[in-house]
């Protein structure tokens, strides 16, 4: 393992003050250079080599948990523990999840709200069960994109989205209007989001009620009630918007591939045994 060190950073640092620092000798790094690779060795490196392809096909986005899950899919058995080592010794990490600053509920109206049904209840027997909604922004060198979605909380799948340079009703609207033509969910559908005006708008009510849709809101100030939401965007944020867009037509962009593309079809979720929530919500269907 010294050695295997000594050899990853032998552009960088002279071989003799290395093997000085580490007390072996340089006669031994050079020996150990000439000898054939060990089983494990090439174990390692066939593995390594695995690794890189999944990370990179995750965007730099997966941590060894999620890597390993992925192996495992292509049927390659290892340990985690071992997909942990090789990627620290590879500097292949995951992506840090960057904290959320602006505010986007505007809470102080007069408009009526609804209970809190849900209750931090974060699990749905089947599809269209639960919905929950909400809004962020996203920052680009023209000013903020809002972006709003609708979450299904069986699969995790986002089943409507909308993206303006506002956050009026209108954008709330426009993600329900994708979500409600693409799922066509029966009555009795559960919408959680927070209490501000847009979710709590007479037109956004007045559409979910004609689609006899039962309205759940967040205690005012609590972002525990609409936890799994609070999530995706911080999930999104960290694997997609690593630093401010220069457009808002590119932060548009890049947004609907990951949400489309990448996360509703290919990224692995842990709360969904490491599938997709396309997958998830088709490994529903084949046994129901």
């Amino acid at each position: 393992m010294i050695y295997g060190f000594i050899q990853q950073y032998q552009s960088e640092f002279e071989v003799k003050i290395m093997c000085r620092v580490l007390e072996v000798s340089v006669s031994g790094y050079y020996a150990w250079r000439k000898r054939p690779a060990s089983q494990r060795e090439g174990s390692n490196a066939g593995l390594v080599a695995q690794i890189r392809q999944v990370h990179a096909a995750s965007r730099q986005t997966y941590g060894y948990r999620r890597v390993q899950a992925a192996l495992r899919h292509q049927g390659i058995v290892c340990n985690r523990k071992r997909v942990a080592r090789l990627m620290r010794l590879h500097h292949l990490r995951g992506c840090d999840r960057r904290k959320r600053c602006p505010i986007t509920t505007r809470s102080g109206h007069a408009l009526p709200v609804a209970a809190n049904w849900l209750q931090q209840d974060f699990t749905a027997e089947a599809p269209n069960r639960k919905w929950l909604g909400d809004i962020s922004y996203i920052d680009t060198d023209e000013g903020f994109l809002y972006l709003a979605s609708l979450e299904d909380v069986f699969s995790r799948k986002i089943v409507g989205w909308a993206m303006a340079d506002h956050m009026e009703t209108a954008l709330v609207e426009q993600a329900l209007h994708m979500a409600l033509t693409r799922r066509q969910p029966p009555p009795g559908l559960l919408h959680h989001s927070d209490q501000g005006s847009q979710y709590a708008s007479h037109a956004y009510q007045t559409r979910l009620a004609a689609q006899d849709i039962l309205v759940s809101m967040s205690r005012r100030g609590n972002c525990y009630d609409n936890a799994m939401k609070e999530s995706f965007f911080a999930t999104l944020k960290s694997e997609c918007v690593a630093r401010p867009f220069a457009t808002r037509d590119q932060a548009r962009t890049a947004i609907f591939e990951y949400v489309e593309v990448f996360y509703n079809r290919q990224r692995l979720h842990s709360a969904l045994n490491y599938l997709s929530p396309e997958q998830f919500e088709r490994q529903f269907d084949t046994t129901h």
